[in-house]
């Protein structure tokens, strides 16, 4: 299988692709695409690994697993392809967005841009059969998406990690707090968002406040 990661990534996760979980899962899911319709597609399973080098990752925003819905999936979480209909979870991530930057609600769904400055868009899931959301879950992702947070937590200073949600927040005992700055929120689905758990939560403006203060470079989101 073709890993299509940036070479920083490579080197900091050489390590991982020797292990016998990863070869097993590499297996796993050659043999689901070959046996089924799988989401996103092949060349863009390890996309935000591709679009934000390791040593550009600034923001790390956690998500469970792909869309799994016909040509929505592109290997960022909670971005899909352009021209696509937005899922109900980013058009609350979008409306979030706009009512704290004053920001025009955005025409593509694609994150592509975030990436590109330094946002890693990471599943905790790479992989996903078609209309079976969670089909891919507990087959070894969640191990190697676990050691890229550690890695980021321990190569990096003043990383902004924005987790959503109560799948997202465990992910907090990964992280060196000492270190880094963790935002929490209720996650932008419309059940949590409509409870009150999301909205007003002003994360978009606060990470900006958190790299401007450690004399990093803003996110244009």
């Amino acid at each position: 299988m073709n890993i299509n990661m940036h070479p920083s990534w490579k080197e900091q996760l050489y390590e991982e692709f020797n292990k016998s979980y990863f070869s097993n899962l590499l297996q796993f899911v050659e043999r689901e695409y070959k046996e089924y319709t799988c989401y996103p597609e092949w060349e863009d399973i390890f996309a935000a690994f591709h679009n934000c080098p390791f040593e550009e990752t600034k923001v790390v925003i956690i998500g469970q697993d792909p869309y799994h819905g016909p040509n929505q999936a592109n290997g960022l979480c909670f971005s899909v392809q352009d021209g696509m209909a937005h899922p109900p979870s980013l058009i609350n991530i979008f409306k979030e967005m706009q009512a704290d930057l004053g920001k025009p609600y955005p025409i593509s769904g694609n994150l592509k841009d975030w990436a590109k400055q330094g946002v890693l868009l990471l599943n905790a899931t790479l992989t996903v059969r078609a209309n079976e959301a969670g089909s891919h879950q507990k087959k070894g992702w969640e191990t190697f998406t676990d050691t890229v947070i550690q890695k980021i937590s321990a190569g990096h200073e003043n990383v902004v990690f924005l987790l959503w949600g109560g799948f997202a927040k465990k992910k907090a005992k990964l992280i060196d707090t000492a270190k880094h700055k963790v935002l929490l929120s209720g996650h932008p689905s419309p059940l949590s968002a409509n409870r009150g758990y999301w909205f007003g939560n002003r994360h978009f403006s606060k990470c900006n406040e958190v790299l401007s203060d450690a004399e990093k470079a803003t996110i244009t989101w």
